[in-house]
């Protein structure tokens, strides 16, 4: 019983001792390749395995070490006036493909690649730090982990700031950052060691915003079409169904845009693509609207060509809303659970379309007729 005891105990220190070695909490000491330089930091585990060390002197300096857990890719910390990322300014560090290490400046100009422009922005590194070469702005990867090193330079003692913390898998390629894998925004301030969540950035409104528009573009609006060419038989049942769901789904889309639209406002980010291609799905979803309330009469000479604008332009406004949904998925640096939710989403709209045409056209080959398109 004692050998089992001892031996249960080896084994937990064992474990303790590998997780806190694996930790990069502010109970661990920097590197030797950095402590000669960055000495006498506070220290903040700001947000999931970042920790961000930090002091200012009487000169405006502040020396920051920000560290994180790594594999590959790039580790940035940004400065902001409003919590946002287009307009701020940002310190990036990685590991090349062949080994070398770097640590850039960047203005955060838009979402897009291009609008992130290196040696760019508000952030000054230090002269002062970059005339002694060991403590100018550095990267090192030690254990797991990287640690970006540097002194600003600024022109008035730093007390609370809009930081922005983010991490991308892709190794940048001639200074061109892809897309970030997570990010967050806090509210810092340097005088008390202090930290509490942005209240600046409209994370709720961005998610009523997609929540909005996959619910109305993309859940019930392609229902009601399924309805309107699959339910006929059921009629005038399958009318009035079709009729409800749209209106409803109509609503719940233009509510999405409305929200977009104030999320822009907000944000001003650089999303053309997005933004364009939901003006021409709702310009479609009003002129439906509209084509429901000029509906001729059933013995009516137009009605033909009614039907068929209906029907081909129904089916543009949900193809390109269907679109829509995957770039604003895309631009918004949504999570995987919205990517997996909608694409499973999809998937059964689809199954079930192709599942209910094929019996459509079994129906209609009986009877020696074509299905109306």
């Amino acid at each position: 019983m004692g050998n089992d005891s001892l031996v249960l105990i080896i084994a937990l220190g064992f474990v303790i001792g590998t997780v806190g070695a694996q930790s990069d909490g502010c109970g661990s000491e920097l590197p030797i390749a950095l402590s000669s330089n960055f000495s006498g930091l506070s220290c903040k585990s700001v947000w999931n395995n970042f920790v961000l060390r930090y002091s200012q002197d009487q000169d405006n300096v502040l020396s920051i070490v920000l560290s994180t857990v790594y594999t590959t890719g790039w580790v940035g910390i940004g400065f902001s006036k409003d919590g946002m990322m287009v307009g701020s300014s940002a310190v990036v560090g990685w590991m090349g493909k062949t080994g070398q290490r770097h640590i850039e400046r960047f203005y955060l100009g838009g979402q897009s690649s291009s609008a992130v422009q290196v040696d760019k922005g508000e952030l000054q590194f230090s002269t002062a730090a970059a005339a002694a070469a060991a403590a100018g702005p550095s990267v090192l990867v030690e254990n797991a982990k990287i640690y970006l090193a540097f002194r600003l330079k600024f022109s008035a003692p730093v007390t609370q700031q809009q930081l922005l913390f983010a991490i991308g898998s892709a190794i940048p390629v001639n200074n061109v950052l892809q897309m970030h894998d997570d990010k967050t925004s806090i509210l810092f301030d340097f005088s008390s060691g202090t930290s509490s969540a942005s209240s600046s950035y409209p994370t709720q409104l961005k998610r009523t915003h997609g929540a909005l528009a996959i619910l109305g573009w993309g859940v019930l609006l392609p229902i009601g079409t399924i309805v309107a060419r699959y339910c006929k038989q059921w009629d005038p049942l399958w009318f009035y169904l079709h009729t409800v769901i749209q209106f409803i789904g109509f609503i719940i889309g233009l509510a999405a845009v409305v929200t977009g639209k104030a999320l822009y406002d907000k944000l001003h980010a650089s999303v053309h693509t997005h933004r364009g291609i939901g003006i021409f799905v709702l310009v479609l979803g009003i002129l439906q609207v509209l084509a429901f309330f000029l509906r001729p009469d059933k013995d009516s000479k137009y009605r033909r060509y009614w039907n068929w604008y209906h029907y081909w332009a129904g089916r543009l406004a949900l193809f390109f809303a269907a679109v829509n949904i995957v770039v604003g998925i895309r631009v918004g640096g949504a999570g995987s659970s919205w990517k997996v939710g909608y694409g499973f989403n999809l998937a059964i709209l689809l199954t079930a379309s192709i599942i209910l045409e094929v019996l459509l056209w079994t129906r209609w080959s009986k009877r020696n007729t074509t299905p109306v398109f």
